[in-house]
Parts: structure tokens; sequence; C-alpha cells
């Protein structure tokens, strides 16, 4: 078991004391956010590796995630309006309506 020099020591308690502080949190809660983002980039969107040559290119790559990102994002929250309106029955729903065969509950239509 070894001991740290004493200049080290002393920076460890200080950082430790700083990170108790309600500043160094408040810094720390927007870097955590930010670094899921960039996990979520590296792991769920392949962006280690560019898929075109050149900085303008991998520029544009990583401009074009970050759309389909925000996207993908927005699309998992409520609906600001209404939900939209079942389309009208198919053929075969037709068809089973004339012989009352009952339907699935998967198939919204407008009459029901």
């Amino acid at each position: 078991m070894g001991f740290p020099p004493r200049e080290l020591r002393d920076l460890q308690l200080r950082v430790r004391a700083e990170q108790r502080t309600p500043e160094w949190k408040a810094r720390y809660a927007v870097r955590s956010g930010v670094e899921g983002t960039v996990n979520e980039f590296a792991h769920g969107h392949g962006m280690r590796r560019c898929r075109y040559r050149g900085q303008g290119k991998a520029h544009v790559q990583h401009v074009l995630t970050a759309i389909a990102v925000n996207i993908e994002r927005l699309s998992g929250l409520p609906p600001a309006v209404e939900a939209p309106t079942p389309r009208p029955s198919t053929a075969f729903q037709s068809y089973l309506d004339q012989r009352e065969i009952p339907r699935l509950k998967s198939w919204p239509t407008l009459g029901t």
C-alpha cells in the first residue's frame, strides 16, 4: 500500500470538498446530460466512425444524425393536438362486417 505525495493528497482533498458545493453539482448536472447524448451518438448511431472522408462530409453526417436524433426524441413526446381520426374500413373489414364476424381491436375505423 502506498501513499500519494502531500501535494497530490492536498489537491484531492480540495477537489473533493469543491465537489460538495451546489455550484459544482449544477455544472456537473449539465455535463452528465451531455455525456448521455454523446453516448447515444457513439453507441446507438455508430458515430465513432465516419461514413465519409473529409471534415466537411463528416460534419454533414454529424448534423444529419443530430437532426434524426432530435426527430426521434420529439416523436416520443405526447401529441399536442387530438389524435387523427381513424381511416375508413377496408374491403376486407367490410366483408367481415357483412357476415357479422367480430373485428379485432387493432382495427379502429370511422364507424366504431
